[in-house]
């Protein structure tokens, strides 16, 4: 399933794809005097809710982005309890996606990983693989940049292998060697806690996502604040280069 389908089929009321950038669990735990661990426990609850809303809504895809790759760039301490979190997370939660006919599938450069946590990854994909529920996407160790580097790099070797001519490259074709093939397009994109860019997440496939930004932290985002955002994407008219007159049309 590529752009084009997620254009073509697009209602322009209900997102088919949600990506979320989770900010906000260490300022969430400094304003209570609590260490930053605790924050990035309670945000674990808000995407257990989270996870259930949108299953709720009927909405296909779900990606969260939950370790970037510059977040190494954090206090040992903190990464190292993050990686445990995570790993902790995969284990208790992973029967509850199943048994809810939740598919779980995880983006980004894992090799880093503690090899405990890619066999974790590894079984918790392969117990969820045939759901055909929501489709939820962690991003762990996970930057655009890389991702379109990767891309290319997969490209310039089939190139080089003479599997493939230079000119034989187009975005089409670049975008099936990208983490999310496969999958619609994210139609709707939120960030909490209040900043308001896109921190080198998805680059090539927010191009024409509808962007939601609010001040909530993250341990604190509720299906109110989620109904919130589909709202707002509801009343947008989404063009992709056309008119606003032809979109009326159905042109």
């Amino acid at each position: 399933m590529n752009s084009s389908s997620s254009k073509n089929s697009q209602s322009g009321t209900l997102p088919r794809h949600i990506a979320i950038i989770m900010d906000g669990n260490g300022r969430w735990a400094k304003k209570r005097l609590l260490p930053r661990v605790a924050g990035h426990q309670a945000g674990v609850e808000a995407v257990r809710g989270t996870v259930e809303a949108c299953g709720k809504r009927n909405i296909e895809v779900l990606t969260l982005f939950a370790f970037s790759s510059e977040n190494w760039r954090r206090p040992a301490s903190e990464v190292g309890l993050l990686m445990e979190l995570f790993v902790q997370t995969l284990k208790r939660e992973v029967k509850r996606l199943h048994s809810n006919n939740v598919r779980l599938r995880v983006i980004g450069e894992r090799s880093a990983f503690d090899p405990k946590l890619q066999a974790g990854i590894a079984s918790a994909e392969e117990m969820t693989k045939d759901n055909t529920g929501l489709t939820l996407v962690i991003a762990a160790n996970y930057g655009g940049r890389w991702d379109i580097a990767q891309a290319a790099g997969r490209l310039a070797a089939r190139v080089q292998a003479g599997q493939l001519a230079s000119s034989d490259i187009t975005p089409e074709l670049i975008e099936t060697e990208l983490s999310l093939y496969g999958l619609p397009e994210p139609d709707l994109f939120i960030r909490t806690g209040g900043e308001q860019r896109i921190s080198n997440f998805l680059l090539w496939q927010l191009a024409y996502t509808e962007l939601f930004f609010t001040d909530v932290l993250w341990p604190d985002f509720k299906q109110s604040q989620l109904d919130e955002a589909i709202a707002s994407f509801g009343r947008r008219q989404r063009r992709f280069g056309r008119t606003g007159d032809q979109v009326e049309q159905g042109a």
